[in-house]
């Protein structure tokens, strides 16, 4: 049961949710707000007041209470503390109240008898960092040793095309927002700008995709059809500036449209691909791809990776939601 249906109290359901080793069951929300049946998170209703708190947990059995600390005053918060002193076997847990830092992971440190709640820097440590970290530079490696023919290739089709260059230098954010220059095979026109009209220059702001984009050369379409203009990123991966699976790679002013989620995707490095790749790719709109990099951050583990990995050659083979 999560007491509070605010923001916090959302989103620490949604999450638990998402989660398929969470194991929980979330019988409902206690708040004194909402119309009571009311669903924040559907499938999951509004099942009564904070004022007959401790009746609700005897009959609805639960095993444990998850207050959401920033829809409660302190006094009431001692108040719901204290009735549940008589029911012995359920367990209070508080949310942080700062909910949507706590991607990175957390440890309570005691100073001078006060805990308090540490944030970690970075959202993937120890046995984790370490495997994930021999699985990007030995599969980078070996795959730009076995494609530097394609490339070569690759290379000259560009060139003949319009004499242009054949590399194109994107400044994304990186882990820590550390600025960089991700690779990519060029494959828009150098005047592409120029062809945009109002209409697309306004589609562009907003989704930050084209679907029928003029600026893309001949050769263009075709590598951007099977992600073969983003294989250059995987000397990123090498320099040690993105990781094989991870969130999007994003500009400084797409961070913006991240809110309050853009201190977590800084926690981890941007990835050649990720959940984003193998669940719609192009075809997602901007909230959904924040949900599924948020769900990556907070979920991550080796075996995610690997899953995610496999799951890219299907959808770059056949083309899914690519443009």
């Amino acid at each position: 049961m999560i007491v509070g249906a605010n923001p916090e109290g959302v989103a620490v359901a949604q999450q638990l949710r998402e989660s398929s080793s969470s194991g929980a069951q979330i019988l409902g929300f206690i708040d004194d707000y909402l119309p009571i049946g009311s669903e924040p998170v559907p499938g999951v209703p509004v099942i009564g007041r904070s004022g007959s708190f401790h009746a609700l947990v005897a009959s609805q059995r639960v095993d444990v209470v998850v207050i959401a600390n920033t829809s409660i005053t302190r006094e009431r918060l001692l108040g719901i503390y204290a009735a549940l002193d008589a029911l012995r076997d359920v367990e209070v847990r508080l949310a942080s109240g700062v909910f949507e830092l706590l991607t990175t992971g957390v440890r309570v440190r005691e100073e001078g008898s006060v805990p308090l709640v540490v944030l970690n820097k970075t959202r993937i440590t120890g046995v984790h960092y370490i495997l994930k970290t021999i699985l990007d530079y030995l599969v980078a490696g070996l795959a730009l040793l076995a494609l530097s023919p394609l490339f070569m290739l690759i290379a000259i089709m560009i060139k003949r095309e319009d004499g242009g260059p054949v590399f194109y230098r994107r400044r994304v954010v990186g882990q820590g927002r550390t600025p960089f220059d991700a690779f990519k095979f060029r494959t828009m026109h150098r005047d592409g700008d120029a062809r945009l009209s109002p209409e697309q220059r306004e589609e562009l702001d907003r989704e930050g995709k084209l679907k029928d984009d003029p600026r893309v050369t001949k050769i263009g379409v075709l590598l951007r059809k099977y992600s073969i203009d983003e294989l250059p990123q995987l000397a990123n991966v090498l320099l040690g500036q993105m990781s094989l699976i991870g969130p999007r790679m994003i500009t400084a002013a797409e961070l913006e449209k991240f809110g309050k989620w853009q201190f977590n995707l800084a926690t981890v490095k941007p990835g050649l691909t990720g959940l984003w790749q193998v669940s719609g790719r192009s075809d997602l709109s901007y909230e959904e791809r924040v949900r599924l990099d948020m769900h990556y951050i907070r979920n991550h583990s080796i075996w995610l990776d690997l899953q995610i990995l496999f799951r890219t050659i299907p959808a770059v083979v056949f083309g899914r939601g690519a443009y």
